[in-house]
């Protein structure tokens, strides 16, 4: 197959629905590069939107894939159990806390279809709240509980019933016009009027959030208000469940999100990096949740396939090892500092904002609104250097950096230069 038929065999052979944001035929993969068919080498920030915690073929995690596949590649895990899968929860154990039991399932959709199933049947409540730009997934329990973007929801009513959508902690824009020196939570009591009126906080089964926002714009929330939102729950008897399919396995400095915030939920959701760049996810809750659970009220024909948790095991063990997270602080301290200086010099990076090395710059106009032209701006000049980034937020004026958890300096010294070349590049042409 010549590279030219490979160029143009995916509008003829595949569905436009899933959204291509380059015409890009990569065959091979090494570290933070990717290389297309042609032997063109970019600079990946996207890292599979933060699945390859490590980078593209990692050799240790190659390696682990290669020997698990001689071995044994699929039996069902309804059926049989395997080495690989029952070794990984063992060391996830370790890290979960009071999370002790777990199911294995594919993909972060399908992990969050599973919590909401998990929730409504042991409270036997239907209500669920979820929050002003979450994004959980595209399946259609998944969907319901999004609130990122319309462009989700679109011709695909009615969703699931007796879903309510708080607003999150956002404080860059912030809904009720606060800063965070003289912030009420006025966010919180919005939700808190809203069982006054029309939720009925008795039938709620579960809080659904991430602890830092994905899709929706990698806003970090307060503190005070995660600590808040978790005082509500205990008080009111309401299932708490963290989405972290995107800020688990190290992404933010520490092994999962909820730990900056000196709190923990009572089901988390792992996805993405959980496999080690194969398709895995995880729900972890403690036994007395899990317990409640029946055989045969859930299952899945693919999850804990023996290759993704191979992986994943062999990622954990790197990822958990001393000093490793540790590397991942701060190396993103030193990356939002480099940001924060690029700020200085161009006012229309309105924020700079990430924990560890989940970090994004919002793009603004003079007065403040949205500025997604900018943002293209840039994000096309970054391609035209061979540097692959992503965006962000309903409006798509906010550029994420997913790099591996073990990027050197050096790169990200050359992300921001051509950053730099490209918003003064973009004065010019706007």
């Amino acid at each position: 197959m010549n590279s030219e038929w490979l160029k143009s065999a995916y509008t003829e052979y595949f569905t436009t629905a899933p959204k291509k944001i380059t015409n890009l035929v990569m065959e091979r993969g090494q570290g933070i590069h990717l290389y297309t068919i042609d032997g063109e080498k970019y600079l990946d920030f996207v890292q599979g939107v933060a699945a390859n915690a490590l980078g593209h073929c990692h050799p240790t995690l190659t390696a682990a894939a290669v020997k698990q596949l001689h071995q044994l590649g699929h039996a069902s895990f309804n059926l049989v159990s395997y080495p690989s899968a029952l070794a990984l929860a063992a060391e996830l154990r370790k890290w979960t806390g009071r999370m002790d039991k777990f199911f294995f399932t594919n993909t972060g959709a399908e992990v969050v279809e599973s919590g909401l199933k998990l929730a409504r049947y042991i409270t036997g409540k239907s209500s669920i709240i979820a929050f002003r730009g979450s994004f959980h997934g595209r399946t259609m329990g998944a969907a319901s509980v999004t609130g990122s973007s319309a462009k989700f929801r679109k011709h695909y009513a009615p969703f699931l019933p007796q879903v309510y959508f708080a607003p999150y902690p956002y404080c860059f824009r912030c809904y009720f016009h606060q800063k965070p020196e003289t912030c009420a939570l006025d966010c919180l009591a919005y939700l808190l009027d809203d069982f006054e009126h029309f939720i009925p906080s008795e039938d709620i089964s579960v809080i659904l959030l991430e602890p830092v926002m994905g899709e929706g714009g990698y806003v970090v929330p307060p503190k005070k208000y995660m600590e808040a939102l978790t005082t509500l729950c205990r008080d009111k008897g309401f299932l708490l469940m963290f989405d972290e399919v995107q800020t688990g396995m190290g992404r933010t400095g520490r092994m999962f999100a909820f730990q900056h915030f000196g709190i923990e939920p009572d089901i988390l959701l792992l996805g993405k990096a959980v496999g080690g760049g194969y398709p895995l996810a995880v729900l972890a809750a403690n036994r007395e949740i899990m317990d409640r659970w029946p055989p045969g009220s859930h299952g899945s024909t693919f999850g804990g396939h023996p290759v993704a948790c191979a992986t994943g095991l062999a990622q954990l063990e790197i990822v958990g090892a001393s000093g490793f997270l540790d590397s991942v602080v701060a190396m993103g301290v030193l990356f939002r500092e480099q940001l924060i200086r690029l700020q200085q010099r161009f006012p229309e990076i309105g924020d700079v904002r990430g924990l560890g090395l989940m970090n994004a710059i919002e793009l603004v106009k003079p007065d403040g609104r949205h500025d997604p032209e900018k943002t293209a701006a840039i994000v096309a000049h970054l391609f035209s250097k061979k540097i692959l980034v992503y965006t962000c937020g309903v409006r798509g004026n906010i550029i994420r950096f997913m790099p591996p958890l073990n990027v050197e300096e050096p790169v990200l010294d050359r992300l921001i230069d051509a950053l730099d070349q490209a918003f003064a590049a973009a004065r010019k042409t706007i």
